[in-house]
């Protein structure tokens, strides 16, 4: 067999992005096994950090074992009981996945749609929850199908007044734009590691404030999933350190060290990074007179570029093309906007400024 070789890469799409240098490095070391005492150090110190890059003081905040779907799923079938009504603002891919898996589990779900691009006006959010008075209202705060951002505030505030809890999708969001969520009002959380964090794909990090709790706690019935039962993760993780499942030790290794290269960048100057590249990309965008997809300024992700494809041009082979002859990735869209945007991602050690002017160069030959 030969040996491995993967081709270099340099990763500007949704996800994953760049690793950086000091995971790697961390993901070869000796691993321990998943009940040792040092591993359960390793994870303290992980939920330790991941509260300061939630915003929260929660005190469940810990990984899942799992892609950025396994928190979105653990989070659907803890939170949400069948014949529950769930509140689902829809306006793009991943607003879809949080209905289909909640219908799979025999939740009762309403939507208010948008098209893919377009976000929720505070008025019109707590209108919808007034109306529909759901037990679950859940929303996408970074939409990687579209680039939105999503501000949930008016989406907390409408949702506790109805006595709700509010699930948020955060996984192109956190580690690259801030995610505030205790100031937001957000009850749970989840993200990745692959993508604003610069690690590789495996882990979810996940939120949860105490109002959630306690409806965990009152529920009826079991939570129809083992795997992802989060009373027995946090007896697993945090309490009695009982096997639950093998965690994968390398992988938090991983997480620990992206979080640590996190604390040493500083989480504001880490934003402000983001945010500078995001503005210069926006820019030299502009000047090739491309057009991005969100129209406002003030609701597109920093860390993730709807790009309209121009008129006449095909934009797998632009896609191709980069790939082929400059060694670049980045991504087209799906659903509604296949074939009409590329999506351009800068996140963690993607987001630097020489990346933003390869990526421009490339891409104004390649047109």
């Amino acid at each position: 067999m030969p040996a491995l070789n993967p081709p270099d890469r340099l990763l500007m799409g949704p996800g994953p992005s760049m690793v950086e240098p000091g995971v790697y490095e961390a993901m070869g070391k000796r691993i321990v096994s998943h009940v040792d005492p040092y591993f359960f150090e390793v994870v303290e110190r992980i939920n330790e950090r991941l509260r300061l890059v939630f915003g929260t003081r929660n005190r469940f905040t810990m990984a899942i074992s799992g892609t950025g779907t396994s928190g979105m799923e653990t989070c659907l079938l803890n939170f949400v009981e069948p014949g529950e009504k769930l509140a689902v603002f829809a306006n793009g891919y991943f607003c879809d996945r949080i209905t289909d898996i909640a219908c799979r589990n025999g939740a009762n779900v309403v939507r208010l749609e948008k098209p893919w691009g377009e976000w929720f006006e505070d008025a019109e959010a707590a209108a919808f929850i007034a109306r529909e008075r759901p037990s679950v209202v859940a929303y996408v705060q970074a939409e990687t199908s579209s680039g939105v951002f999503q501000d949930g505030r008016a989406i907390c505030a409408a949702a506790h007044e109805a006595g709700a809890i509010v699930i948020a999708d955060c996984v192109t969001s956190l580690g690259g734009m801030p995610v505030r969520v205790d100031e937001t009002g957000i009850d749970a959380a989840f993200s990745c590691t692959q993508k604003c964090l610069s690690c590789p794909p495996g882990l979810a990090p996940i939120t949860v404030n105490e109002r959630a709790m306690e409806k965990l706690r009152a529920r009826k019935d079991q939570v129809r999933s083992f795997y992802f039962d989060l009373k027995l993760l946090d007896d697993y993780y945090n309490q009695s350190h009982r096997f639950h499942h093998t965690a994968p030790v390398s992988m938090f290794y991983g997480l620990d060290a992206a979080l640590e290269a996190v604390a040493a960048e500083g989480l504001e100057a880490r934003f402000e990074r983001h945010r500078a590249n995001h503005l210069a990309l926006v820019a030299g965008l502009e000047a090739m007179g491309l057009h991005l997809h969100v129209t406002d300024p003030s609701r597109r992700l920093w860390t993730l570029h709807t790009v309209r494809v121009p008129e006449g041009v095909d934009d797998a082979a632009v896609r191709r093309r980069l790939i082929a002859e400059h060694g670049i990735e980045i991504m087209g869209g799906f659903g509604p906007l296949a074939g009409k945007v590329f999506r351009i991602g800068l996140m963690g050690a993607s987001s630097k400024r020489e990346n933003v002017g390869r990526l421009l160069s490339a891409l104004k030959q390649v047109l």
